[in-house]
């Protein structure tokens, strides 16, 4: 019998190994005395669900996080979330790099897998700016929440506690809070809203976009547009555009039903707030129940899109999807390959692309029968929540603390696979390459 060693795994089969050790490292933090109140008792299934939602930055949540976590716990959960936002491997590189460990190619290996990058050079650096780059948003933020605060809560110590919970909480797009009801009570308070609303940008729209900008500002004299690399281009296009047709879909069909009687500025942060935390913030300054079904179809849309690769967020990608767009428009012209940007796409790309949506639309699906069967809520309720968990978005209808056991569990594993990303859950089931060193007649059939 062959034995089952870690040297015989392959690194996408790893990563969900060290996501796995990381859920079972937060349960048990999470099932720590000091953890919650005194009076709170919940059960493993719950501390399951909640340590999942953490690890994958999801937000989804059983428990009140402000009634049920005391303050030891408010840090333990924060530690969870940054673990979970910022990546397994950017954290393991910095404790690799601590103690002194030479990154080798196995090592690179795993990073590479871990933040969907296909080269294995400039990895280390990568993950040291990542960092970097997060810390410091996370720290401007909290200084910025947390002194405008002081407007809110009786003393600094409240005020900071929240503004660093909403920074990290905002940067990882987990969507977990402490205020007890999300951002509604800041629902009039544009200046909140509009960081959080930059804060989760900054958080889903991608790491290497982040790296390149900082790049840009520190070189802008002799930084070219053509320096950009097509991945930045792609990716800040696609997100900006979602985030513009949500906030132009959310305005259309709620205009005479949700914000009717509202002002026009009112209308406009409602429906753009709401557009943003679609992109895995799982934030909200209202409760969503209060839309149409044809808002919340489009909402569950830009759920399932999710944040751009290489992020703190789930989803298929923004980069998928917008390759799937190309294919289509590449298509109907006729074009056999995919130009964009005064570049072609690679024919791997487009093969992964359209596979991750297929299996995504497959999973999202297959949870939708069973949720159908097993809990007693409407169909549109259940695909928010689907939608939601898959893009570890967050966001949700008030359904989830009403879950059965099985229900909770369907989630719990689309909250997983939103955070490993669907390539990696594909390639635990990968085999190595193998070359094939014949073809059989190619013959034609019938489709369409």
């Amino acid at each position: 019998m062959k034995i089952l060693r870690i040297d015989n795994l392959r690194p996408s089969q790893i990563i969900v190994l060290f996501y796995l050790f990381a859920v079972i490292v937060s349960v048990c933090l999470l099932s720590l005395p000091i953890t919650v109140k005194p009076e709170v008792d919940w059960t493993f299934l719950d501390v399951l669900f909640t340590a999942v939602s953490a690890i994958s930055v999801t937000g989804l949540t059983v428990v009140s996080t402000a009634d049920t976590f005391s303050t030891p716990g408010i840090f333990i959960l924060l530690f969870i979330l940054q673990f979970g936002g910022i990546g397994i491997m950017t954290l393991g590189t910095f404790f690799w790099l601590l103690i002194g460990k030479k990154i080798g190619l196995r090592e690179r290996r795993l990073i590479s897998t871990d933040q969907n990058q296909s080269h294995l050079s400039g990895l280390v650096k990568l993950m040291k700016q990542i960092l970097g780059i997060i810390v410091l948003i996370e720290f401007i933020g909290t200084i910025i929440l947390g002194t405008y605060f002081l407007n809110y809560f009786e003393t600094w110590q409240e005020a900071y506690l929240q503004g660093l919970f909403a920074a990290v909480s905002a940067t990882t797009n987990a969507g977990f809070d402490i205020t007890g009801s999300s951002l509604i009570p800041f629902a009039n308070d544009y200046f909140v809203q509009i960081i959080n609303i930059i804060l989760l940008t900054l958080g889903a729209i991608g790491f290497p976009v982040l790296i390149e900008l900082k790049d840009y500002l520190k070189n802008k004299k002799i930084y070219q547009r053509s320096h950009f690399s097509l991945y930045t281009k792609l990716t800040t296009v696609t997100f900006f555009s979602l985030m513009l047709f949500g906030t132009l879909v959310i305005l259309l069909f709620e205009w005479n039903h949700f914000f009717a009687g509202k002002s026009w500025h009112e209308s406009i942060f409602y429906a753009f707030f709401q557009s943003s935390t679609t992109r895995n913030g799982g934030l909200a300054t209202m409760d969503v129940s209060a839309f149409s079904n044809p808002t919340l179809l489009a909402l569950c849309f830009l759920m399932f899109i999710g944040a751009s690769p290489s992020s703190v967020g789930g989803g298929i990608r923004t980069t998928t999807f917008a390759v799937i767009l190309l294919v289509i428009y590449s298509f109907s012209k006729g074009q056999k390959d995919i130009k964009v940007f005064r570049s072609e796409l690679d024919p791997e790309d487009i093969r992964k692309s359209v596979v991750v949506t297929f299996l995504a639309i497959m999973i999202c699906l297959i949870s939708l029968v069973i949720l159908s069967a097993t809990e007693s809520f409407t169909l549109m309720q259940l695909m928010f929540e689907i939608s939601s968990a898959f893009g570890t978005t967050g966001l949700s209808m008030g359904i989830t603390p009403e879950l059965s056991g099985i229900g909770k569990i369907v989630v719990i594993a689309l909250m997983f696979i939103g955070r490993i990303g669907i390539l990696s859950f594909i390639f635990i089931f990968h085999h190595k390459d193998q070359e094939v060193n014949y073809h059989y007649p190619k013959e034609r059939i019938i489709v369409g």
